[in-house]
Protein backbone atom coordinates (compact mmCIF):
# COMPACT_ATOMS: atom_id res chain seq x y z
CA UNK A 1 0.00 0.00 0.00
CA UNK A 2 0.93 3.44 -1.06
CA UNK A 3 -0.20 6.73 0.78
CA UNK A 4 0.91 9.94 -0.70
CA UNK A 5 3.20 11.96 2.41
CA UNK A 6 2.25 15.74 2.82
CA UNK A 7 6.56 15.99 4.34
CA UNK A 8 8.01 14.07 0.65
CA UNK A 9 5.43 15.31 -1.02
CA UNK A 10 5.02 11.71 -3.06
CA UNK A 11 3.82 8.53 -2.44
CA UNK A 12 5.75 6.04 -0.34
CA UNK A 13 5.17 2.49 0.09
CA UNK A 14 3.31 2.17 3.74
CA UNK A 15 5.83 0.50 6.72
CA UNK A 16 5.20 1.11 10.55
CA UNK A 17 7.40 1.51 13.48
CA UNK A 18 5.81 -1.89 15.29
CA UNK A 19 5.02 -4.63 12.48
CA UNK A 20 1.59 -4.35 12.00
CA UNK A 21 0.86 -2.17 14.59
CA UNK A 22 -0.15 2.11 13.35
CA UNK A 23 0.11 4.78 15.66
CA UNK A 24 -2.39 7.44 14.14
CA UNK A 25 -3.34 10.78 15.49
CA UNK A 26 -6.07 12.84 13.78
CA UNK A 27 -7.16 16.64 14.85
CA UNK A 28 -10.19 16.90 16.25
CA UNK A 29 -12.72 20.06 16.17
CA UNK A 30 -12.65 22.48 19.01
CA UNK A 31 -16.11 22.35 20.65
CA UNK A 32 -17.75 25.87 20.81
CA UNK A 33 -20.44 24.99 18.57
CA UNK A 34 -22.06 22.46 16.29
CA UNK A 35 -19.24 20.60 14.07
CA UNK A 36 -19.51 21.64 10.28
CA UNK A 37 -19.76 19.93 7.27
CA UNK A 38 -16.06 20.76 6.88
CA UNK A 39 -15.23 19.20 9.63
CA UNK A 40 -16.82 15.57 8.22
CA UNK A 41 -14.40 15.11 5.91
CA UNK A 42 -11.24 14.27 8.14
CA UNK A 43 -13.65 12.67 10.64
CA UNK A 44 -15.20 9.91 7.71
CA UNK A 45 -11.73 9.94 5.64
CA UNK A 46 -9.47 8.98 8.31
CA UNK A 47 -12.32 6.82 10.23
CA UNK A 48 -12.91 4.85 6.95
CA UNK A 49 -8.72 4.80 5.88
CA UNK A 50 -8.65 3.22 10.20
CA UNK A 51 -10.92 0.20 9.11
CA UNK A 52 -9.35 -0.25 5.62
CA UNK A 53 -5.96 -0.95 8.00
CA UNK A 54 -7.91 -3.13 10.74
CA UNK A 55 -9.21 -4.73 7.59
CA UNK A 56 -5.76 -5.78 6.63
CA UNK A 57 -4.88 -7.01 9.57
CA UNK A 58 -3.41 -4.19 11.58
CA UNK A 59 -3.40 -3.02 15.02
CA UNK A 60 -4.39 0.33 14.92
CA UNK A 61 -4.18 2.71 17.91
CA UNK A 62 -6.21 5.66 16.75
CA UNK A 63 -6.12 9.10 18.60
CA UNK A 64 -8.46 11.89 17.97
CA UNK A 65 -8.69 15.30 20.72
CA UNK A 66 -10.98 17.70 21.36
CA UNK A 67 -9.99 20.89 21.53
CA UNK A 68 -11.44 21.90 24.86
CA UNK A 69 -9.99 24.96 25.44
CA UNK A 70 -9.51 28.18 23.27
CA UNK A 71 -10.26 32.01 22.34
CA UNK A 72 -13.80 30.95 20.27
CA UNK A 73 -14.57 28.65 23.49
CA UNK A 74 -13.88 31.50 26.02
CA UNK A 75 -15.69 34.25 23.92
CA UNK A 76 -18.69 31.80 23.42
CA UNK A 77 -19.15 30.60 26.84
CA UNK A 78 -18.90 34.53 27.70
CA UNK A 79 -21.79 35.48 25.13
CA UNK A 80 -23.89 32.60 27.17
CA UNK A 81 -23.24 33.62 30.67
CA UNK A 82 -21.84 29.44 31.38
CA UNK A 83 -18.11 28.61 32.44
CA UNK A 84 -15.64 27.48 29.16
CA UNK A 85 -15.78 23.95 30.44
CA UNK A 86 -19.38 23.66 30.53
CA UNK A 87 -19.82 24.75 27.14
CA UNK A 88 -16.64 22.49 25.99
CA UNK A 89 -18.54 19.64 27.95
CA UNK A 90 -21.83 20.41 26.05
CA UNK A 91 -20.32 20.53 22.82
CA UNK A 92 -18.16 17.39 22.98
CA UNK A 93 -21.17 15.13 23.62
CA UNK A 94 -23.34 16.97 20.21
CA UNK A 95 -20.17 16.05 18.09
CA UNK A 96 -20.39 12.56 19.69
CA UNK A 97 -23.78 12.33 18.53
CA UNK A 98 -22.93 13.81 14.86
CA UNK A 99 -20.19 11.32 14.75
CA UNK A 100 -22.32 8.60 15.55
CA UNK A 101 -24.94 10.18 13.00
CA UNK A 102 -22.13 9.23 10.27
CA UNK A 103 -21.09 5.91 11.63
CA UNK A 104 -17.51 7.25 13.02
CA UNK A 105 -16.17 4.68 14.95
CA UNK A 106 -15.10 6.29 18.74
CA UNK A 107 -11.15 6.62 19.06
CA UNK A 108 -8.79 4.19 20.88
CA UNK A 109 -8.70 7.67 23.10
CA UNK A 110 -10.23 10.83 22.73
CA UNK A 111 -7.62 13.16 24.86
CA UNK A 112 -8.95 16.72 25.99
CA UNK A 113 -6.53 19.17 26.12
CA UNK A 114 -7.13 20.43 29.95
CA UNK A 115 -6.10 17.49 31.34
CA UNK A 116 -3.12 17.34 29.92
CA UNK A 117 -1.69 20.67 31.29
CA UNK A 118 1.09 19.48 33.33
CA UNK A 119 2.23 17.89 30.24
CA UNK A 120 2.56 20.88 28.24
CA UNK A 121 4.22 22.66 30.71
CA UNK A 122 6.98 20.00 31.08
CA UNK A 123 7.12 20.34 27.37
CA UNK A 124 7.66 23.90 26.85
CA UNK A 125 10.16 24.07 30.17
CA UNK A 126 12.24 21.29 27.93
CA UNK A 127 12.45 24.08 25.01
CA UNK A 128 13.45 26.73 27.05
CA UNK A 129 16.14 24.77 28.56
CA UNK A 130 17.48 23.78 25.29
CA UNK A 131 17.41 27.11 23.89
CA UNK A 132 14.78 26.62 21.81
CA UNK A 133 11.95 28.85 23.33
CA UNK A 134 12.49 32.26 25.32
CA UNK A 135 9.88 33.82 27.94
CA UNK A 136 8.93 37.30 27.17
CA UNK A 137 8.35 40.43 29.83
CA UNK A 138 4.59 39.38 30.40
CA UNK A 139 5.34 35.71 30.96
CA UNK A 140 4.76 34.56 27.39
CA UNK A 141 6.42 31.65 26.01
CA UNK A 142 7.67 32.10 22.81
CA UNK A 143 9.05 29.42 20.19
CA UNK A 144 12.03 30.74 18.56
CA UNK A 145 12.04 29.25 14.50
CA UNK A 146 15.73 30.09 13.94
CA UNK A 147 16.49 27.78 15.88
CA UNK A 148 15.23 24.88 14.21
CA UNK A 149 16.94 24.61 11.04
CA UNK A 150 14.31 22.35 9.52
CA UNK A 151 11.80 24.55 10.09
CA UNK A 152 9.23 24.84 7.17
CA UNK A 153 10.15 21.10 5.83
CA UNK A 154 6.44 20.13 6.21
CA UNK A 155 4.99 22.95 4.15
CA UNK A 156 8.02 23.46 2.20
CA UNK A 157 8.06 26.79 3.11
CA UNK A 158 11.13 29.15 3.64
CA UNK A 159 11.56 30.60 6.85
CA UNK A 160 13.30 33.85 5.49
CA UNK A 161 10.23 33.77 3.00
CA UNK A 162 7.99 33.28 5.68
CA UNK A 163 9.70 36.03 8.14
CA UNK A 164 9.32 38.65 4.77
CA UNK A 165 5.55 37.90 4.56
CA UNK A 166 4.83 37.82 8.46
CA UNK A 167 6.95 41.09 9.16
CA UNK A 168 4.09 43.59 8.63
CA UNK A 169 1.61 41.61 10.73
CA UNK A 170 1.41 42.91 14.63
CA UNK A 171 -0.82 41.47 17.15
CA UNK A 172 -1.02 42.53 20.10
CA UNK A 173 1.08 41.42 23.05
CA UNK A 174 3.65 40.03 20.89
CA UNK A 175 5.66 43.15 21.01
CA UNK A 176 8.74 40.78 22.72
CA UNK A 177 8.97 38.41 19.81
CA UNK A 178 12.28 38.24 18.38
CA UNK A 179 11.41 36.89 14.76
CA UNK A 180 7.50 37.31 12.89
CA UNK A 181 7.46 33.96 12.72
CA UNK A 182 7.80 33.00 16.22
CA UNK A 183 5.24 31.69 18.09
CA UNK A 184 2.79 31.20 21.50
CA UNK A 185 3.82 28.82 23.81
CA UNK A 186 2.24 29.57 26.72
CA UNK A 187 0.29 32.88 26.95
CA UNK A 188 -0.56 35.04 30.24
CA UNK A 189 -4.48 34.70 31.34
CA UNK A 190 -6.76 37.82 31.00
CA UNK A 191 -9.58 39.00 33.53
CA UNK A 192 -12.42 35.92 33.46
CA UNK A 193 -10.33 33.94 31.60
CA UNK A 194 -9.32 30.03 32.89
CA UNK A 195 -5.65 29.53 33.98
CA UNK A 196 -3.71 27.38 35.27
CA UNK A 197 0.09 27.83 37.13
CA UNK A 198 3.27 28.06 35.15
CA UNK A 199 7.30 28.75 35.99
CA UNK A 200 6.42 31.56 33.50
CA UNK A 201 2.83 33.02 34.70
CA UNK A 202 -0.48 32.42 35.17
CA UNK A 203 -2.29 31.32 31.85
CA UNK A 204 -2.79 28.65 29.41
CA UNK A 205 -0.89 26.84 26.24
CA UNK A 206 -0.79 27.96 22.62
CA UNK A 207 -2.67 25.56 20.45
CA UNK A 208 0.18 24.20 18.91
CA UNK A 209 1.67 22.58 21.75
CA UNK A 210 -1.98 20.61 22.70
CA UNK A 211 -1.14 18.25 20.16
CA UNK A 212 2.51 17.80 20.28
CA UNK A 213 2.19 16.38 23.86
CA UNK A 214 -1.61 14.41 23.87
CA UNK A 215 -0.33 12.74 19.88
CA UNK A 216 3.33 11.30 21.13
CA UNK A 217 1.65 10.49 24.92
CA UNK A 218 -1.74 8.36 23.78
CA UNK A 219 0.17 6.82 20.69
CA UNK A 220 3.07 5.20 22.54
CA UNK A 221 5.79 7.93 20.92
CA UNK A 222 6.94 8.81 17.51
CA UNK A 223 3.80 8.32 15.19
CA UNK A 224 3.32 6.29 11.96
CA UNK A 225 0.58 8.95 10.36
CA UNK A 226 -0.41 12.03 11.33
CA UNK A 227 -3.57 13.77 9.94
CA UNK A 228 -5.92 16.17 9.41
CA UNK A 229 -7.15 18.80 6.93
CA UNK A 230 -4.58 20.74 4.68
CA UNK A 231 -5.56 24.10 6.42
CA UNK A 232 -3.69 22.70 9.10
CA UNK A 233 -0.42 21.93 7.66
CA UNK A 234 0.76 25.53 8.41
CA UNK A 235 0.97 26.91 10.87
CA UNK A 236 -0.27 23.64 13.14
CA UNK A 237 0.99 20.86 12.10
CA UNK A 238 5.02 22.55 11.16
CA UNK A 239 4.70 24.08 14.65
CA UNK A 240 3.90 20.72 16.18
CA UNK A 241 6.89 19.35 14.76
CA UNK A 242 9.36 22.24 15.38
CA UNK A 243 8.89 21.84 18.91
CA UNK A 244 8.75 17.59 18.94
CA UNK A 245 11.84 17.25 17.07
CA UNK A 246 14.34 19.06 18.87
CA UNK A 247 13.10 18.21 21.95
CA UNK A 248 13.06 14.55 21.54
CA UNK A 249 15.61 14.11 19.01
CA UNK A 250 13.90 11.66 16.81
CA UNK A 251 11.16 11.73 13.58
CA UNK A 252 7.30 13.06 14.46
CA UNK A 253 5.87 11.45 12.28
CA UNK A 254 6.67 9.28 9.47
CA UNK A 255 3.46 9.79 6.86
CA UNK A 256 1.43 12.93 6.87
CA UNK A 257 -2.07 12.50 5.37
CA UNK A 258 -4.02 15.81 4.51
CA UNK A 259 -7.38 16.07 2.94
CA UNK A 260 -8.07 19.16 0.79
CA UNK A 261 -11.14 21.68 1.42
CA UNK A 262 -14.65 21.15 0.95
CA UNK A 263 -16.57 23.78 -0.72
CA UNK A 264 -20.10 24.78 -0.89
CA UNK A 265 -21.22 25.25 -4.30
CA UNK A 266 -18.11 26.11 -5.36
CA UNK A 267 -17.44 28.99 -2.85
CA UNK A 268 -15.80 28.38 0.66
CA UNK A 269 -17.89 28.27 3.15
CA UNK A 270 -18.97 31.33 5.16
CA UNK A 271 -22.01 32.40 7.76
CA UNK A 272 -21.40 35.99 6.08
CA UNK A 273 -22.38 34.26 2.57
CA UNK A 274 -25.22 32.18 3.94
CA UNK A 275 -23.71 28.93 2.71
CA UNK A 276 -22.57 27.28 6.14
CA UNK A 277 -23.42 24.08 7.64
CA UNK A 278 -23.72 22.07 10.23
CA UNK A 279 -23.48 18.43 10.13
CA UNK A 280 -26.64 18.22 12.14
CA UNK A 281 -28.58 20.36 9.56
CA UNK A 282 -27.00 17.69 6.77
CA UNK A 283 -27.70 14.77 8.85
CA UNK A 284 -31.79 16.44 9.24
CA UNK A 285 -32.19 16.27 5.59
CA UNK A 286 -29.87 13.07 4.91
CA UNK A 287 -28.90 9.59 5.86
CA UNK A 288 -25.69 9.41 7.23
CA UNK A 289 -24.66 6.84 4.89
CA UNK A 290 -25.31 8.97 1.70
CA UNK A 291 -23.33 10.96 3.58
CA UNK A 292 -19.92 9.21 4.10
CA UNK A 293 -20.71 7.61 0.10
CA UNK A 294 -21.17 11.45 -1.02
CA UNK A 295 -17.71 12.31 1.67
CA UNK A 296 -15.34 9.01 -0.31
CA UNK A 297 -16.79 10.08 -3.85
CA UNK A 298 -13.68 11.86 -4.05
CA UNK A 299 -10.47 11.44 -3.54
CA UNK A 300 -9.43 12.94 -0.14
CA UNK A 301 -6.64 15.01 -1.05
CA UNK A 302 -8.92 16.31 -4.16
CA UNK A 303 -11.35 19.48 -3.52
CA UNK A 304 -14.90 18.90 -2.73
CA UNK A 305 -17.34 20.70 -3.43
CA UNK A 306 -20.73 20.51 -1.48
CA UNK A 307 -24.48 20.99 -2.89
CA UNK A 308 -28.02 19.21 -1.87
CA UNK A 309 -28.24 18.49 -5.15
CA UNK A 310 -25.12 16.73 -5.65
CA UNK A 311 -25.89 15.15 -2.15
CA UNK A 312 -29.32 13.98 -3.92
CA UNK A 313 -27.41 12.25 -6.71
CA UNK A 314 -25.18 10.08 -3.61
CA UNK A 315 -28.65 9.37 -2.02
CA UNK A 316 -29.70 7.87 -5.56
CA UNK A 317 -26.60 6.23 -6.04
CA UNK A 318 -27.15 4.49 -2.44
CA UNK A 319 -30.59 3.63 -3.15
CA UNK A 320 -29.41 1.21 -6.27
CA UNK A 321 -27.11 -0.23 -3.94
CA UNK A 322 -29.77 -1.14 -1.13
CA UNK A 323 -32.44 -1.66 -3.95
CA UNK A 324 -29.54 -4.49 -4.80
CA UNK A 325 -29.15 -5.97 -1.48
CA UNK A 326 -32.82 -6.20 -0.83
CA UNK A 327 -33.85 -7.64 -3.58
CA UNK A 328 -31.01 -10.56 -3.37
CA UNK A 329 -32.11 -11.12 0.45
CA UNK A 330 -36.01 -10.92 -0.86
CA UNK A 331 -34.76 -13.72 -3.40
CA UNK A 332 -33.61 -15.22 -0.08
CA UNK A 333 -36.15 -15.32 1.71
CA UNK A 334 -38.48 -16.87 -1.08
CA UNK A 335 -36.15 -20.25 -1.08
CA UNK A 336 -36.59 -19.99 2.87
CA UNK A 337 -33.68 -18.59 3.50
CA UNK A 338 -33.14 -15.76 6.86
CA UNK A 339 -30.11 -13.80 6.09
CA UNK A 340 -28.39 -12.38 9.22
CA UNK A 341 -28.50 -9.18 9.69
CA UNK A 342 -24.41 -8.28 9.42
CA UNK A 343 -23.44 -10.23 6.63
CA UNK A 344 -19.86 -9.30 6.13
CA UNK A 345 -16.49 -10.75 6.82
CA UNK A 346 -13.48 -8.77 9.03
CA UNK A 347 -10.50 -9.33 7.30
CA UNK A 348 -8.23 -9.95 4.56
CA UNK A 349 -7.49 -13.15 4.95
CA UNK A 350 -11.17 -14.92 5.67
CA UNK A 351 -11.99 -12.56 2.31
CA UNK A 352 -9.61 -13.72 0.15
CA UNK A 353 -10.27 -17.25 0.98
CA UNK A 354 -13.69 -16.52 0.49
CA UNK A 355 -12.97 -15.85 -2.83
CA UNK A 356 -10.77 -18.58 -3.70
CA UNK A 357 -13.11 -20.88 -2.37
CA UNK A 358 -15.98 -19.09 -4.37
CA UNK A 359 -13.72 -19.29 -7.71
CA UNK A 360 -14.09 -22.93 -7.85
CA UNK A 361 -17.56 -23.74 -6.26
CA UNK A 362 -19.87 -26.75 -7.81
CA UNK A 363 -22.94 -24.48 -6.43
CA UNK A 364 -22.58 -22.00 -9.14
CA UNK A 365 -23.96 -22.17 -12.34
CA UNK A 366 -22.00 -21.75 -15.35
CA UNK A 367 -23.16 -18.22 -15.71
CA UNK A 368 -23.01 -17.92 -12.52
CA UNK A 369 -19.28 -18.85 -12.58
CA UNK A 370 -18.87 -16.52 -15.81
CA UNK A 371 -20.30 -13.17 -13.55
CA UNK A 372 -18.68 -14.38 -10.38
CA UNK A 373 -15.50 -13.88 -12.83
CA UNK A 374 -16.26 -10.11 -13.79
CA UNK A 375 -16.87 -10.01 -9.84
CA UNK A 376 -13.52 -10.92 -8.86
CA UNK A 377 -12.09 -8.40 -11.46
CA UNK A 378 -13.73 -5.65 -9.86
CA UNK A 379 -12.93 -6.78 -6.19
CA UNK A 380 -8.92 -6.52 -7.54
CA UNK A 381 -9.83 -3.14 -9.16
CA UNK A 382 -11.31 -1.69 -5.40
CA UNK A 383 -8.07 -2.73 -3.54
CA UNK A 384 -6.00 -2.10 -5.85
CA UNK A 385 -7.18 1.48 -5.05
CA UNK A 386 -7.34 1.55 -1.72
CA UNK A 387 -4.31 0.18 -1.60
CA UNK A 388 -3.05 3.43 -4.04
CA UNK A 389 -3.41 6.28 -1.65
CA UNK A 390 -6.57 5.44 -0.29
CA UNK A 391 -8.43 6.60 -3.54
CA UNK A 392 -12.21 5.58 -1.98
CA UNK A 393 -13.80 7.63 -5.52
CA UNK A 394 -12.41 4.67 -7.50
CA UNK A 395 -13.35 2.60 -4.84
CA UNK A 396 -17.14 3.04 -4.94
CA UNK A 397 -17.09 2.81 -8.38
CA UNK A 398 -15.99 -0.86 -8.53
CA UNK A 399 -18.90 -1.39 -6.23
CA UNK A 400 -21.44 -0.06 -8.48
CA UNK A 401 -19.89 -2.49 -11.39
CA UNK A 402 -20.26 -5.73 -8.86
CA UNK A 403 -23.95 -4.33 -8.83
CA UNK A 404 -24.91 -4.12 -11.77
CA UNK A 405 -23.55 -7.32 -12.34
CA UNK A 406 -25.47 -8.89 -9.29
CA UNK A 407 -29.30 -6.72 -10.83
CA UNK A 408 -28.10 -8.46 -14.04
CA UNK A 409 -27.78 -11.94 -12.84
CA UNK A 410 -30.14 -12.46 -9.45
CA UNK A 411 -33.28 -13.99 -9.98
CA UNK A 412 -35.68 -16.51 -8.81
CA UNK A 413 -33.54 -19.45 -10.13
CA UNK A 414 -30.39 -18.04 -9.07
CA UNK A 415 -28.76 -20.35 -6.32
CA UNK A 416 -28.67 -19.88 -2.70
CA UNK A 417 -24.53 -19.67 -2.98
CA UNK A 418 -24.54 -17.30 -5.57
CA UNK A 419 -27.43 -15.07 -3.28
CA UNK A 420 -25.22 -15.37 -0.55
CA UNK A 421 -21.64 -14.14 -2.29
CA UNK A 422 -23.30 -11.33 -4.00
CA UNK A 423 -24.67 -10.39 -0.54
CA UNK A 424 -21.55 -11.09 1.40
CA UNK A 425 -18.89 -9.22 -1.04
CA UNK A 426 -21.48 -5.99 -1.16
CA UNK A 427 -21.64 -5.80 2.51
CA UNK A 428 -17.90 -6.40 3.43
CA UNK A 429 -16.64 -3.87 0.46
CA UNK A 430 -19.18 -1.48 1.71
CA UNK A 431 -18.38 -2.12 5.68
CA UNK A 432 -14.97 -1.28 4.99
CA UNK A 433 -16.16 2.11 3.89
CA UNK A 434 -18.12 2.59 7.10
CA UNK A 435 -21.56 2.35 5.44
CA UNK A 436 -23.45 -0.51 6.81
CA UNK A 437 -27.09 -0.91 4.81
CA UNK A 438 -27.94 -3.09 8.34
CA UNK A 439 -27.69 -0.04 10.69
CA UNK A 440 -30.74 1.08 10.83
CA UNK A 441 -31.17 5.35 10.81
CA UNK A 442 -33.81 6.54 13.50
CA UNK A 443 -36.30 6.98 10.80
CA UNK A 444 -36.02 3.50 9.56
CA UNK A 445 -35.88 1.85 13.15
CA UNK A 446 -39.37 3.39 13.68
CA UNK A 447 -41.30 1.51 10.77
CA UNK A 448 -43.26 -1.67 12.22
CA UNK A 449 -42.47 -3.97 10.14
CA UNK A 450 -44.31 -6.98 11.57
CA UNK A 451 -47.34 -4.32 10.60
CA UNK A 452 -46.31 -3.74 7.12
CA UNK A 453 -45.88 -7.19 6.44
CA UNK A 454 -49.61 -8.04 7.97
CA UNK A 455 -50.89 -5.59 5.67
CA UNK A 456 -49.39 -7.00 2.47
CA UNK A 457 -50.76 -10.15 3.59
CA UNK A 458 -53.91 -8.55 3.98
CA UNK A 459 -53.65 -6.70 0.73
CA UNK A 460 -52.65 -10.29 -1.18
CA UNK A 461 -55.56 -11.87 -0.24
CA UNK A 462 -58.07 -9.12 -1.35
CA UNK A 463 -56.69 -9.26 -4.52
CA UNK A 464 -56.92 -13.03 -4.89
CA UNK A 465 -60.71 -12.88 -3.57
CA UNK A 466 -60.73 -10.16 -6.53
CA UNK A 467 -61.63 -7.19 -3.73
CA UNK A 468 -59.38 -4.95 -5.35
CA UNK A 469 -60.89 -1.91 -3.91
CA UNK A 470 -60.09 -3.24 -0.75
CA UNK A 471 -56.56 -3.96 -2.14
CA UNK A 472 -56.05 -0.78 -3.46
CA UNK A 473 -57.02 1.13 0.05
CA UNK A 474 -54.18 -0.86 1.95
CA UNK A 475 -51.60 -0.14 -1.05
CA UNK A 476 -53.06 3.62 -0.50
CA UNK A 477 -52.81 3.57 3.82
CA UNK A 478 -48.64 1.82 3.23
CA UNK A 479 -48.28 4.75 0.89
CA UNK A 480 -49.52 7.48 3.83
CA UNK A 481 -47.05 5.35 6.10
CA UNK A 482 -44.07 6.09 3.53
CA UNK A 483 -44.11 2.41 2.45
CA UNK A 484 -44.08 2.26 -1.47
CA UNK A 485 -45.00 -1.43 -2.68
CA UNK A 486 -43.85 -3.27 -5.25
CA UNK A 487 -44.98 -6.28 -7.13
CA UNK A 488 -42.97 -8.61 -8.93
CA UNK A 489 -43.18 -12.25 -9.99
CA UNK A 490 -41.44 -13.60 -7.24
CA UNK A 491 -43.86 -11.61 -4.67
CA UNK A 492 -44.43 -7.89 -3.49
CA UNK A 493 -41.73 -5.95 -2.16
CA UNK A 494 -41.60 -2.72 -0.18
CA UNK A 495 -39.25 0.01 1.02
CA UNK A 496 -39.44 3.35 2.79
CA UNK A 497 -39.76 6.50 1.06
Amino acid sequence: MKIYNTLTKRKEEFETIEPMKVRMYVCGPTVYDFIHIGNARPMIVFDSFRRYLSFLGYDVNYVSNFTDIDDKIINRANELGISSEELANRFIDECKKDMAGMNIMPATTHPLATKEIDGMIELIKGLVDKGYAYVGKDGTVYYDTTKFKEYGKLSHKNLDDLQSGFRDIKVTGEEDKKTSTDFVLWKPKKEGEPFWKSPWCDGRPGWHTECCVMAPKYCNGSLDIHAGGEDLVFPHHENEIAQYEPLHDTTYARYWMHNAFLNINNQKMSKSLGNFFTVRDVLTKFDGKVLRLFMLSTQYRAMLNFSFELMESSKASLERIENCVNNIKFTLKNKGINVAENSKLENIDDFNELIVDLKTSSDFSKEELAAFDKVCEYIKEYFDKLDDDFNTADAETQIYEIVRVANQNVNENSSIAFLNAMLLIIDTLLDILGIDLHNKTTQESDVDEALIEKMIQERTEAKKAKDYAKADEIRKKLLDMGIELEDTRQGVKWKKV
